[in-house]
C-alpha cells in the first residue's frame, strides 16, 4: 500500500480494529495509514473521511483491549499489541511505556536478564547518558491462563523513532555523513553500558532506534545482555553468523563483542560507497575490535574531522 487511494479503500472496508491493526506491528500500520490520509498531507473529502474513520478504529482498539494490572510498584493500564518479536510481545502500557511479556515461560530468564541490566545501567551509568537506553519502570511475575511469566514495563521511545532495519528498507544506502551521528551515538550507548559492567550482546539493526530529525538514539532489547566477562547465555538465532567464534564457543563476552556488532551495523548502512579511509577504519575495527568504545569514538571523531571538517547538522531525509 503506497497511495492515498489504496489507504482510503482499506480503511473504508474495515469493520473492526483488527481489520487494520491485527498484524504483528499495529502501531506501524496506524502510522503508515495516518501518513497517507492526514488532512495536512492528503486532499479531498474521501481522505478526510477515511482519516476520521481511522482515528475512530484506533481509539476503539485501545478501549477494547485495555487491561489493568496492579503490582507492588503501582497500577499499569495495558492496551493492545504494540509489536511482536521472536521471543516476546510488547503491549502498549500507560501513556509512555511498554509491557514486555515472553512468548513462552521458558524465556522468563530473558526478561529477568533485561531487568537486571537496565537496573544496573541506571544505577551505575552517567545520568546524562541514560536516555540512550530504555528506563525500567517495573518488573514482576504475571500469571495468565495458568502460566506464570516474568514481565517488564519499560519506557517507550517517543514518536518518530525507528529502527535501523526500518531505515534500511526505506533507504538501503546512506551517506556516510548521515551514518556518522548514528555511529557516534551508538558508541556512546555501549560505552556507557560497559562502564556500568554490562555487555548488550545483541547490537543489531532492529535493536537500534534513531530519530532521523532530532538525532536521538535508543539501544533497546537488553534480554541477551550479561555482566562484562560472562559468556552469553542466549543468541539471536538469525544473526548467529555475526557472532565471533570465541563467543559461540562459550568464551567471555567483552566490550569487543558489542563494538564488533555495532561496527557491522553502521557498515551495512553505508554499503560499499564510503570513502576509503572509513572503509579502512571499519576493517580495522572488525579485524581486531578494541575494548574501549570511548577510545574508538575519539579515533572516529578525528577521522570524521579530517574527512568532513567541523560537524554540521544534517537531517536524515527518508
Amino acid at each position: 500500500m503506497t497511495t492515498t487511494a489504496e489507504a482510503v479503500a482499506l480503511v473504508s472496508g474495515a469493520r473492526t480494529p483488527d481489520d487494520l491493526f491485527g498484524g504483528d506491528a499495529p502501531h506501524r500500520a496506524y502510522r503508515r495509514l495516518a501518513r497517507l490520509l492526514h488532512p495536512d498531507l492528503a486532499s479531498g473529502p474521501d481522505a478526510a473521511e477515511a482519516f476520521a474513520r481511522l482515528s475512530e478504529l484506533w481509539a476503539a482498539r485501545g478501549r477494547d483491549t485495555e487491561t489493568v494490572i496492579t503490582t507492588r510498584r503501582g497500577t499499569h493500564r495495558v492496551g493492545g499489541v504494540f509489536r511482536r518479536g521472536a521471543s516476546a510481545v510488547l503491549y502498549g502500557c500507560d501513556d509512555d511505556a511498554l509491557l514486555k511479556l515472553p512468548r513462552s515461560h521458558a524465556d522468563n530468564d530473558l526478561m529477568r536478564r533485561e531487568a537486571q541490566a537496565l537496573a544496573t545501567v541506571t544505577r551505575e551509568g552517567d545520568p546524562l547518558l541514560l536516555p540512550y537506553v530504555p528506563r525500567l519502570v517495573d518488573s514482576f511475575r504475571h500469571r495468565s491462563g495458568g502460566v506464570e511469566r516474568q514481565a517488564n514495563v519499560i519506557s517507550r521511545a517517543p514518536d518518530g523513532f525507528m529502527s535501523l532495519t526500518e531505515i534500511t528498507r526505506l533507504r538501503p544506502v546512506l551517506d556516510p555523513r548521515d551514518v556518522a551521528w548514528i555511529w557516534r551515538r551508538l558508541l556512546v550507548a555501549i560505552g556507557m553500558a560497559h562502564r556500568a559492567g554490562v555487555v548488550h550482546g545483541a547490537v543489531f539493526g532492529h535493536h537500534v532506534l534513531v530519530h532521523p530529525i532530532d538525532h536521538g538514539l535508543v539501544l533497546v532489547d537488553w534480554s541477551q545482555s550479561v555482566p562484562l566477562g560472562s559468556p552469553l547465555t542466549a543468541l539471536v538465532a538469525r544473526h548467529r553468523d555475526d557472532y565471533p567464534p570465541e563467543v559461540l564457543a562459550g568464551g567471555p563476552a567483552t566490550q569487543a563483542l558489542d563494538i564488533r556488532l555495532a561496527t557491522r551495523c553502521v557498515a551495512a548502512l553505508m554499503g560499499d560507497g564510503a570513502p576509503a579511509p572509513i572503509r579502512r577504519f571499519v576493517r580495522g575495527s572488525l579485524a581486531g575490535p578494541p575494548h574501549d568504545a570511548w577510545g574508538l569514538l575519539g579515533e572516529l571523531d578525528e577521522l570524521l574531522d579530517d574527512l568532513y571538517g567541523p560537524r554540521k547538522y544534517r537531517p536524515l531525509h527518508l
